[in-house]
């Protein structure tokens, strides 16, 4: 297929994860158009063959919009502005993390105008999105997801599953799983260096075992290393475990390890909001004065 016959890429939000995402997009060769609060932080992609436009412009030259925005009060803002700009038939993907209700809010609204809506919310952080291997958790129609299945691919792995909202409700579930393995990795660490042990060759000799993850090996050596340089942030992770808890509370399901872990990260949230999630390890320490894993010096 030639660029002529690719679909016309909109890609609203360029921030720690837009950016990767969308040069992928255009390096891939589909004609993109990118729109970003502050444009400056869009520039780069001008060398990626991207265009900067105007909100309105942007909507109105879209096949596909995609936006990556903080949260969903701005999804639906941004939604709303670009709204009067966008054709019929238009699909709109959202790959910001919001809470259910407001996936399927989004949805009604773009249903009512017909546009056509998927929530695809995104894990891998930005590692995932540099080299294109983020899970990406769709929420729609069959017929929404094969038709932007291509782009998706582009970016990572993306798999239907479920109508409109449960995109959001599968990311609950990753955020859920992510947050509540980082406190433990944690609390294993600090326990290790407390019991005499030294936590490197702890976090070595159960790597292989059924204590074995992702997190154990990059969260781990962060906390080990004391790098807190940001990936995935802090105060993401306190907005995605309050959303998990929101959406808990709309099915009548209590999750008091979850409950526990967004207190953590709650608490840690007040000084170190734009730390890396492995910052867990801070709030851990806060709770145990005189008790630190490792001697390096603490990097943000």
């Amino acid at each position: 297929m030639t660029k002529e016959n690719l679909p016309r890429i909109s890609f609203f939000g360029i921030g720690l994860m837009g950016l990767p995402m969308a040069a992928r997009i255009s390096l891939a060769g589909y004609p993109l158009t990118v729109w970003n609060r502050t444009r400056a932080k869009a520039e780069p992609l001008i060398e990626a063959g991207a265009q900067i436009a105007s909100m309105p412009d942007a909507a109105r030259s879209a096949d596909i919009v995609i936006t990556m925005l903080e949260d969903g009060p701005v999804v639906l803002q941004v939604i709303t502005a670009i709204l009067p700009f966008l054709r019929p038939g238009t699909l709109v993907v959202d790959m910001s993390s919001t809470r259910q209700s407001e996936a399927i809010q989004i949805h009604d609204v773009l249903k009512n105008s017909h546009v056509s809506f998927l929530d695809a919310p995104v894990s891998g952080g930005v590692l995932g999105a540099e080299a294109g291997t983020l899970a990406i958790m769709a929420g729609g129609e069959v017929s929404d997801f094969e038709r932007a299945k291509p782009i998706l691919t582009v970016m990572g792995r993306p798999t239907r599953v479920g109508p409109a909202g449960c995109g959001q409700i599968a990311k609950l579930c990753n955020q859920l799983i992510v947050g509540g393995t980082i406190s433990i990795v944690a609390e294993a660490l600090l326990l290790a260096q407390a019991g005499g042990a030294d936590p490197a060759a702890v976090r070595a000799a159960i790597r292989g075992g059924f204590a074995e993850s992702r997190i154990l090996d990059v969260h781990g050596q962060r906390m080990l290393d004391r790098n807190f340089i940001p990936g995935g942030q802090v105060k993401s992770q306190v907005k995605d475990l309050d959303n998990v808890l929101a959406a808990a509370s709309d099915a009548e399901l209590q999750l008091p390890v979850t409950s526990l872990v967004t207190e953590l990260y709650h608490h840690i949230r007040e000084t170190h909001a734009m730390a890396d999630q492995s910052a867990a390890l801070l709030a851990l320490e806060e709770l145990n004065p005189g008790k630190r894993v490792g001697h390096a010096k603490d990097r943000f």
